[in-house]
């Protein structure tokens, strides 16, 4: 009779949830920390080995220090897709264009002031509101297929030439000047700098398949959907570094990188990040993806065009104020429809 309460009593621990939630909530964690830094030396090790090559900064530029700060919603994206998770890799992709908008050009818009750069008014603001109008594009029709990524993809080719040529006009040394980590990374042996490189990536898919399987397993006892979990938890988590940057920047006085980085960011979540699972695993789209997210995302977009074509050419304190706002209500509303689906289902 004592043995079999003391097995009852073990199954109910076992099968208890709370400490579940706690387990999964612990690999979340860590896989983030993971990421992070092994995204980092990621970026450095690929340097190190193209700069023993001789490649050219410009190339450099372009591919390694340019899509090696989306490493992270890159990565992430990629096993989701191949794991037959679609909906988190897409929630990935636009909740971080919206977390980038709303908290990060936000929380630094409250601490400093942001001027925007003539070029970025000029260049790439035009092609952010562009590229945000083609992921429209391919989510209009509640289906996220191969020619939607290839459209992307294509997107993101033009992208990089339009990079090329930029590039082509300035000299070496103005470009290695302009890129900030190229001066920070610091030289290595062949052996070193292909070891970190093969390192940090070994760690970016490790990282990246525990933070799927902690979300996956977080959503499943949350009662909430994959979608969900990625518009929120995974875009913040995967947008921290883009807050250290932008504040870091700022807080040099160099508030004019922290927009262009949040800029840069969102446009490679759509064209890199967003064209994955429509490649790799498509799949329709739910409703509220288009005419919730989608449209807040796209009126982020809009407001700080509004913002950057107006007035001062700045974004103040109370601009700031007012993105971290629609951000925070965002994801107020977000947790009760998880709250209202999840109720459904029980």
């Amino acid at each position: 009779m004592k043995a079999e309460k003391h097995f009852n009593d073990r199954l109910v621990c076992t099968l208890n949830p709370v400490p579940r939630m706690i387990y999964y909530s612990a690999a979340l964690l860590v896989g983030f920390l993971v990421l992070f830094k092994s995204a980092d030396q990621f970026v450095i090790g690929s340097v190190a080995t193209a700069r023993n090559f001789n490649i050219s900064p410009m190339i450099i530029g372009l591919t390694i220090v340019a899509l090696g700060t989306s490493a992270p919603e890159i990565f992430v994206s990629g096993i989701s897709s191949l794991q037959n998770q679609p909906e988190l890799a897409v929630g990935n992709a636009i909740g971080s264009n919206i977390a980038n908008i709303g908290m990060v050009l936000g929380i630094t818009a409250i601490m400093v002031p942001l001027k925007f750069r003539v070029d970025i008014l000029r260049n790439d603001m035009p092609i952010m509101v562009f590229v945000t109008l083609c992921a429209g594009a391919t989510l209009i029709d509640y289906r996220l297929g191969i020619w939607d990524g290839l459209l992307l993809f294509a997107g993101l080719a033009l992208f990089l030439l339009r990079l090329t040529v930029e590039y082509q006009k300035s000299s070496q040394a103005e470009l290695a000047a302009e890129i900030q980590e190229l001066s920070e990374i610091p030289d290595m042996s062949n052996l070193r700098a292909i070891s970190t490189f093969l390192l940090a990536l070994f760690f970016l898919l490790l990282s990246s398949e525990l933070l799927v399987w902690a979300v996956k397993n977080i959503a499943t006892n949350l009662g909430v959907s994959e979608l969900v979990i990625g518009l929120t938890v995974i875009a913040v988590g995967t947008s921290l570094p883009e807050l250290v940057v932008s504040v870091t920047s700022a807080l040099k006085d160099q508030t004019d990188m922290a927009i262009a980085n949040i800029v840069g960011s969102n446009i490679f979540n759509i064209l890199a990040v967003l064209s994955i699972p429509c490649v790799i695993s498509p799949t329709a789209i739910k409703f509220e993806l288009l005419w919730r997210d989608y449209i807040l995302m796209l009126g982020l977009t809009m407001l700080l065009v509004c913002f950057a074509y107006t007035g001062s050419g700045s974004l103040n304190r109370i601009m700031g104020i007012l993105m971290v706002s629609i951000w925070i209500v965002y994801l107020v509303v977000l947790y009760f429809s998880a709250m209202d689906g999840s109720a459904t289902r029980l």
